[in-house]
């Protein structure tokens, strides 16, 4: 490729996020994000993302959009709307609806917070529905009959801090990140326990150690297509960075590495590292600083959805081809030409 035609990509993305404002996480959200702008930055995004690509609105009204995740088997879309302490369902040709009330909180006094609701969404191998609660601290279960189970509550006997978003891997090990985003009062909550914000693994017979304490704002969280390697975001202004970890035959981590810096695009755009999912081949396509980035497995930028507003998380969905992003009060799909790990 020419050297004049990489000049022109690399003036594009700088452009497009540039020309995003400035702000952080917390005061991004409620905005009405418009239409992304497709940034192209690798001839190895062509084949990820076509230029027929197109984003869809489908859905929109929400305080705060998140956790996204996809019912293959009754073909719909859940996520959460976290200040409204609800999940919502929504089928293709159809609207959002409320699924799940009190998705977080079940608690009879008012939250004192903002965000007391449910906020990462996943299935297990049984298909059921397991989510992160900020209100009640827990990895929790529905059940059939629509009770909880509580899968995690505490680690060493002291309550989480706010259970963000959640990975399985194959063998049934469930790995989350524990930020404070859900407590009334975030990083300088008096009701903290914990003094620390935790990557954690959960095993199928309940047992909960801790991965790493090493991130400040641990958030997203996935695992390569091989399951050798976790990506987890940290969600911090001053270090707005993904890590990748070894993952050790025992399901401990080895040392991590920065997969990728994004610090310097958060002076301009709005977000910072959150959601993110794989795809077969192992590219990483993730929320952050601007919009929502994909990343080759070497940790090279293909390229970006610049968007306005702060971009929460995202999930495949449909054939595997689809991929859904949560944007502030709005839901996106975009169909692709990769397809998601594990279908």
């Amino acid at each position: 490729m020419s050297t004049v035609k990489n000049l022109i990509w690399i003036v594009s993305v700088a452009c497009a996020l540039l020309g995003l404002c400035a702000a952080d996480l917390a005061a991004q959200r409620g905005a009405r994000p418009a239409s992304a702008r497709i940034v192209r930055l690798d001839p190895r995004f062509d084949r990820l993302v076509p230029p027929t690509a197109a984003l869809e609105r489908i859905a929109e009204g929400f305080l705060w959009a998140e956790g996204p995740v996809w019912n293959r088997k009754e073909a719909c879309l859940l996520f959460s709307d976290i200040p409204n302490n609800v999940v919502m369902r929504w089928t293709p040709g159809g609207t959002a609806a409320v699924f799940l009330k009190n998705s977080g909180y079940t608690g009879t006094k008012p939250y004192e917070g903002p965000e007391p609701g449910s906020n990462g969404l996943a299935y297990d191998s049984a298909g059921r529905l397991v989510l992160c609660e900020h209100g009640d601290r827990r990895i929790a279960r529905l059940e059939a009959d629509g009770r909880k189970t509580t899968l995690a509550g505490r680690y060493q006997g002291r309550r989480f801090n706010s259970p963000n978003d959640l990975v399985y891997k194959s063998n049934g090990d469930l790995y989350f990140t524990d930020p404070p985003y859900g407590l009334p009062k975030t990083f300088d909550d008096p009701q903290r326990e914990l003094g620390f914000n935790g990557v954690f693994r959960l095993t199928p017979d309940g047992t909960v150690t801790l991965a790493t304490r090493e991130l400040n704002a641990p958030n997203g969280i996935a695992f390569s297509p091989d399951e050798k390697t976790l990506y987890v975001a940290n969600s911090e202004p001053q270090r707005a960075i993904w890590m990748a970890y070894g993952v050790k035959a025992d399901g401990t981590l080895g040392p991590g590495r920065i997969f990728f810096d994004a610090t310097a695009w958060t002076k301009d755009g709005k977000g910072l590292p959150d959601g993110m999912k794989i795809d077969r081949s192992g590219n990483l396509f993730a929320t952050g600083p601007g919009g929502f980035h994909v990343f080759a497995p070497d940790g090279t930028h293909l390229g970006s959805f610049a968007f306005d507003a702060a971009v929460s998380n995202c999930a495949w969905g449909n054939d595997g081809s689809t991929l859904y992003l949560t944007v502030s009060s709005t839901v996106y799909r975009i169909a692709l030409a990769t397809k998601g790990e594990g279908y």
